[in-house]
Protein backbone atom coordinates (compact mmCIF):
# COMPACT_ATOMS: atom_id res chain seq x y z
CA UNK A 1 0.00 0.00 0.00
CA UNK A 2 1.48 3.15 -1.00
CA UNK A 3 1.43 6.52 0.88
CA UNK A 4 -1.13 7.53 -1.57
CA UNK A 5 -3.53 4.96 -1.15
CA UNK A 6 -2.88 5.29 3.14
CA UNK A 7 -3.32 8.56 2.77
CA UNK A 8 -7.31 8.49 1.42
CA UNK A 9 -8.36 5.45 3.18
CA UNK A 10 -7.19 7.06 6.65
CA UNK A 11 -9.11 10.72 5.20
CA UNK A 12 -12.12 8.39 4.23
CA UNK A 13 -12.09 6.13 7.27
CA UNK A 14 -11.95 9.67 9.57
CA UNK A 15 -14.09 11.75 7.36
CA UNK A 16 -17.91 13.12 9.45
CA UNK A 17 -20.05 11.70 6.28
CA UNK A 18 -23.27 12.49 8.13
CA UNK A 19 -22.23 16.27 8.81
CA UNK A 20 -21.70 17.17 5.29
CA UNK A 21 -25.55 15.47 4.23
CA UNK A 22 -27.28 18.82 4.60
CA UNK A 23 -24.68 20.04 2.21
CA UNK A 24 -25.34 17.36 -0.87
CA UNK A 25 -28.61 16.64 -2.94
CA UNK A 26 -28.52 13.60 -1.17
CA UNK A 27 -30.28 14.96 2.02
CA UNK A 28 -33.70 14.63 -0.35
CA UNK A 29 -33.75 11.00 -0.61
CA UNK A 30 -32.47 10.33 3.08
CA UNK A 31 -35.93 12.05 3.41
CA UNK A 32 -37.87 9.37 3.03
CA UNK A 33 -37.64 5.53 4.17
CA UNK A 34 -39.19 3.53 1.29
CA UNK A 35 -37.09 2.27 -1.07
CA UNK A 36 -39.15 3.54 -4.01
CA UNK A 37 -39.60 6.83 -2.42
CA UNK A 38 -35.79 7.06 -2.00
CA UNK A 39 -35.09 5.98 -5.82
CA UNK A 40 -37.40 8.39 -7.09
CA UNK A 41 -36.50 11.48 -5.01
CA UNK A 42 -32.69 10.39 -5.49
CA UNK A 43 -33.06 10.88 -9.50
CA UNK A 44 -35.48 14.17 -9.45
CA UNK A 45 -32.66 15.57 -6.84
CA UNK A 46 -29.53 14.59 -9.14
CA UNK A 47 -31.35 15.86 -12.00
CA UNK A 48 -31.25 19.40 -10.53
CA UNK A 49 -28.36 19.00 -9.01
CA UNK A 50 -26.06 21.68 -10.69
CA UNK A 51 -24.66 25.46 -9.61
CA UNK A 52 -24.25 26.06 -6.06
CA UNK A 53 -26.67 24.16 -3.28
CA UNK A 54 -28.07 27.42 -2.17
CA UNK A 55 -29.64 27.87 -5.27
CA UNK A 56 -31.05 24.51 -6.36
CA UNK A 57 -32.25 23.34 -2.81
CA UNK A 58 -34.72 25.58 -2.64
CA UNK A 59 -36.39 24.65 -5.90
CA UNK A 60 -35.88 21.04 -5.26
CA UNK A 61 -37.82 22.20 -1.39
CA UNK A 62 -40.80 23.23 -3.65
CA UNK A 63 -40.60 20.23 -5.70
CA UNK A 64 -40.81 17.93 -3.11
CA UNK A 65 -43.51 19.82 -1.11
CA UNK A 66 -45.98 19.55 -3.87
CA UNK A 67 -45.36 15.78 -4.08
CA UNK A 68 -46.08 14.80 -0.44
CA UNK A 69 -44.70 11.83 1.42
CA UNK A 70 -44.24 10.04 -1.32
CA UNK A 71 -42.65 11.12 -4.30
CA UNK A 72 -42.80 7.97 -6.30
CA UNK A 73 -46.53 7.85 -5.80
CA UNK A 74 -46.76 10.93 -7.17
CA UNK A 75 -45.09 10.95 -10.04
CA UNK A 76 -46.70 6.93 -11.10
CA UNK A 77 -49.83 8.56 -10.99
CA UNK A 78 -48.74 12.15 -12.47
CA UNK A 79 -51.03 13.65 -15.09
CA UNK A 80 -49.18 16.84 -17.02
CA UNK A 81 -52.53 17.60 -18.20
CA UNK A 82 -54.27 17.97 -14.98
CA UNK A 83 -51.18 18.25 -12.40
CA UNK A 84 -48.55 20.46 -14.30
CA UNK A 85 -50.04 23.84 -13.37
CA UNK A 86 -49.37 22.62 -9.56
CA UNK A 87 -45.35 23.60 -10.62
CA UNK A 88 -46.38 27.01 -11.85
CA UNK A 89 -43.64 29.93 -11.56
CA UNK A 90 -41.02 26.95 -10.57
CA UNK A 91 -38.05 26.73 -12.59
CA UNK A 92 -34.30 27.01 -12.27
CA UNK A 93 -31.63 28.67 -14.24
CA UNK A 94 -32.12 27.21 -17.98
CA UNK A 95 -35.09 24.60 -16.61
CA UNK A 96 -38.15 26.27 -17.35
CA UNK A 97 -41.55 25.13 -15.66
CA UNK A 98 -42.61 23.48 -18.61
CA UNK A 99 -39.41 21.43 -19.19
CA UNK A 100 -39.74 20.62 -15.16
CA UNK A 101 -43.36 19.23 -15.80
CA UNK A 102 -42.15 17.29 -19.17
CA UNK A 103 -39.56 16.08 -16.74
CA UNK A 104 -41.80 14.53 -14.50
CA UNK A 105 -44.11 13.45 -17.10
CA UNK A 106 -41.07 11.08 -19.07
CA UNK A 107 -40.56 10.04 -15.41
CA UNK A 108 -43.47 8.73 -14.81
CA UNK A 109 -44.07 6.81 -18.17
CA UNK A 110 -40.71 4.89 -17.18
CA UNK A 111 -42.34 4.51 -13.48
CA UNK A 112 -45.20 2.61 -15.00
CA UNK A 113 -43.88 1.03 -17.78
CA UNK A 114 -41.19 -0.90 -15.72
CA UNK A 115 -42.31 -0.36 -11.98
CA UNK A 116 -39.09 1.52 -11.08
CA UNK A 117 -35.55 2.82 -12.48
CA UNK A 118 -34.51 0.05 -10.61
CA UNK A 119 -36.63 -2.23 -13.52
CA UNK A 120 -35.03 -0.57 -16.02
CA UNK A 121 -31.54 -0.60 -14.81
CA UNK A 122 -31.79 -4.15 -13.88
CA UNK A 123 -33.00 -4.95 -17.08
CA UNK A 124 -30.41 -2.86 -19.08
CA UNK A 125 -26.67 -3.88 -17.25
CA UNK A 126 -25.23 -6.79 -18.50
CA UNK A 127 -22.57 -8.11 -16.56
CA UNK A 128 -20.15 -7.83 -18.79
CA UNK A 129 -19.94 -4.55 -19.33
CA UNK A 130 -16.70 -2.37 -18.66
CA UNK A 131 -18.66 0.18 -16.43
CA UNK A 132 -22.28 1.22 -15.62
CA UNK A 133 -22.69 4.19 -18.75
CA UNK A 134 -23.77 1.80 -21.81
CA UNK A 135 -26.99 1.19 -19.20
CA UNK A 136 -27.26 4.57 -18.52
CA UNK A 137 -26.88 5.00 -22.75
CA UNK A 138 -29.81 2.84 -23.20
CA UNK A 139 -31.81 4.56 -19.90
CA UNK A 140 -31.28 8.40 -21.72
CA UNK A 141 -32.54 7.02 -25.32
CA UNK A 142 -35.74 5.51 -23.45
CA UNK A 143 -36.64 7.97 -21.40
CA UNK A 144 -36.65 10.63 -24.37
CA UNK A 145 -38.61 8.14 -26.39
CA UNK A 146 -41.80 9.50 -24.91
CA UNK A 147 -43.58 11.72 -26.03
CA UNK A 148 -43.92 15.75 -24.51
CA UNK A 149 -46.64 16.66 -26.81
CA UNK A 150 -49.19 17.52 -23.96
CA UNK A 151 -46.35 19.60 -22.30
CA UNK A 152 -44.90 21.77 -25.49
CA UNK A 153 -48.07 21.35 -27.72
CA UNK A 154 -46.11 19.14 -30.14
CA UNK A 155 -43.09 16.78 -29.37
CA UNK A 156 -40.48 18.96 -27.85
CA UNK A 157 -36.98 18.41 -26.61
CA UNK A 158 -35.55 21.50 -25.81
CA UNK A 159 -32.61 22.42 -24.08
CA UNK A 160 -33.61 22.63 -20.75
CA UNK A 161 -35.47 19.38 -20.91
CA UNK A 162 -32.98 17.43 -22.22
CA UNK A 163 -30.05 19.25 -19.85
CA UNK A 164 -31.67 17.78 -16.91
CA UNK A 165 -30.38 14.15 -18.34
CA UNK A 166 -27.47 14.34 -20.67
CA UNK A 167 -26.29 11.00 -22.47
CA UNK A 168 -22.83 9.90 -22.31
CA UNK A 169 -23.12 9.16 -25.79
CA UNK A 170 -21.90 13.05 -26.49
CA UNK A 171 -18.93 12.41 -23.95
CA UNK A 172 -20.09 14.75 -21.19
CA UNK A 173 -19.12 13.95 -17.66
CA UNK A 174 -22.68 12.95 -16.77
CA UNK A 175 -21.62 14.05 -13.25
CA UNK A 176 -25.54 14.18 -11.97
CA UNK A 177 -26.37 10.83 -13.45
CA UNK A 178 -23.35 8.77 -11.79
CA UNK A 179 -23.72 10.86 -8.87
CA UNK A 180 -27.29 8.99 -8.97
CA UNK A 181 -25.94 6.04 -9.83
CA UNK A 182 -23.78 6.30 -6.81
CA UNK A 183 -26.51 6.69 -4.38
CA UNK A 184 -28.31 3.88 -5.66
CA UNK A 185 -25.52 1.05 -6.41
CA UNK A 186 -22.66 1.37 -3.37
CA UNK A 187 -23.60 -0.05 0.07
CA UNK A 188 -25.41 1.88 2.48
CA UNK A 189 -22.74 3.68 4.26
CA UNK A 190 -24.59 6.26 5.50
CA UNK A 191 -24.25 8.44 2.62
CA UNK A 192 -25.17 5.95 0.19
CA UNK A 193 -28.48 3.54 -0.07
CA UNK A 194 -27.32 -0.03 -1.95
CA UNK A 195 -30.54 -0.50 -3.54
CA UNK A 196 -29.50 -1.64 -6.67
CA UNK A 197 -27.74 -5.23 -6.02
CA UNK A 198 -27.23 -6.23 -9.30
CA UNK A 199 -25.07 -3.82 -9.93
CA UNK A 200 -21.39 -4.36 -8.70
CA UNK A 201 -19.61 -0.97 -7.16
CA UNK A 202 -16.86 -1.81 -8.91
CA UNK A 203 -18.83 -0.76 -12.42
CA UNK A 204 -19.62 2.79 -10.78
CA UNK A 205 -17.69 5.65 -12.62
CA UNK A 206 -16.77 8.55 -10.52
CA UNK A 207 -18.88 11.62 -10.95
CA UNK A 208 -16.60 13.94 -11.83
CA UNK A 209 -17.15 17.79 -11.69
CA UNK A 210 -14.59 20.63 -11.11
CA UNK A 211 -14.02 19.85 -7.18
CA UNK A 212 -12.99 16.11 -8.29
CA UNK A 213 -11.19 17.11 -11.49
CA UNK A 214 -9.28 19.92 -9.78
CA UNK A 215 -8.37 17.67 -6.90
CA UNK A 216 -7.59 14.70 -8.54
CA UNK A 217 -4.88 16.30 -10.57
CA UNK A 218 -3.43 17.67 -6.98
CA UNK A 219 -3.42 13.78 -6.05
CA UNK A 220 -1.33 12.41 -9.23
CA UNK A 221 -4.89 10.40 -10.52
CA UNK A 222 -4.89 12.31 -13.77
CA UNK A 223 -3.07 14.69 -15.74
CA UNK A 224 -6.07 15.53 -18.39
CA UNK A 225 -7.56 18.63 -18.00
CA UNK A 226 -10.88 18.06 -19.75
CA UNK A 227 -14.27 17.78 -18.33
CA UNK A 228 -15.03 14.83 -19.91
CA UNK A 229 -16.44 11.13 -19.90
CA UNK A 230 -12.74 10.18 -20.71
CA UNK A 231 -11.61 12.03 -17.75
CA UNK A 232 -13.78 10.41 -15.15
CA UNK A 233 -12.63 7.09 -16.40
CA UNK A 234 -9.21 8.15 -15.80
CA UNK A 235 -9.33 9.12 -12.59
CA UNK A 236 -12.14 5.56 -11.78
CA UNK A 237 -9.48 3.05 -13.06
CA UNK A 238 -6.52 5.13 -10.60
CA UNK A 239 -9.04 4.65 -7.96
CA UNK A 240 -9.44 1.10 -8.64
CA UNK A 241 -5.66 0.40 -8.03
CA UNK A 242 -6.46 1.39 -4.51
CA UNK A 243 -10.23 -0.28 -3.99
CA UNK A 244 -10.97 -2.57 -7.14
CA UNK A 245 -14.21 -3.40 -5.38
CA UNK A 246 -15.21 0.29 -4.79
CA UNK A 247 -13.35 2.85 -6.12
CA UNK A 248 -15.64 5.63 -6.19
CA UNK A 249 -15.92 5.46 -2.49
CA UNK A 250 -13.84 8.28 -2.11
CA UNK A 251 -15.71 10.52 -4.56
CA UNK A 252 -17.91 12.24 -1.38
CA UNK A 253 -15.44 13.21 0.67
CA UNK A 254 -13.03 14.31 -1.89
CA UNK A 255 -15.52 16.55 -3.58
CA UNK A 256 -16.75 18.21 -0.23
CA UNK A 257 -13.28 19.02 0.41
CA UNK A 258 -14.13 21.50 -2.41
CA UNK A 259 -17.43 22.15 -1.64
CA UNK A 260 -16.44 23.57 2.15
CA UNK A 261 -14.15 25.55 0.64
CA UNK A 262 -11.25 23.85 2.52
CA UNK A 263 -9.34 22.76 -0.73
CA UNK A 264 -9.94 26.43 -2.72
CA UNK A 265 -9.81 26.59 -6.50
CA UNK A 266 -6.82 29.05 -5.76
CA UNK A 267 -3.68 27.94 -3.42
CA UNK A 268 -4.43 29.22 0.09
CA UNK A 269 -0.87 28.52 2.12
CA UNK A 270 -3.64 28.17 5.96
CA UNK A 271 -6.00 25.99 4.02
CA UNK A 272 -2.81 23.69 2.76
CA UNK A 273 -1.23 23.15 6.01
CA UNK A 274 -4.39 22.04 7.38
CA UNK A 275 -5.53 19.97 4.58
CA UNK A 276 -5.62 16.11 5.39
CA UNK A 277 -4.47 15.16 2.13
CA UNK A 278 -0.98 17.99 2.05
CA UNK A 279 1.57 15.07 1.98
CA UNK A 280 -0.14 13.42 -0.92
CA UNK A 281 -0.97 16.66 -3.16
CA UNK A 282 1.70 17.67 -6.22
CA UNK A 283 0.30 20.98 -6.73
Amino acid sequence: MDLLQRTLEAFYRRYDFKQRIAHDPVEFPHRYGRRADRETAGFIASCLAYGRIDLFKPVLERIFRIMGPSPYGFVLDFDAGRDGRMFDGIRYRMNTTPDIVAFLHLLSRMLNEYGSLGGFFGQAFGKDDPNTMYALSKFVRAFYAGDTAIVYGKRAYPFGLLQMLPSPDRGGTCKRSNMFLRWMVRKDDGVDFGLWKFIPASKLVIPLDTHIARIARHLGLTERKSMDMKTAIDITERLKRFDPADPVKYDFALCHLGISGKCPPKRSRLSCLSCSLKDVCVR
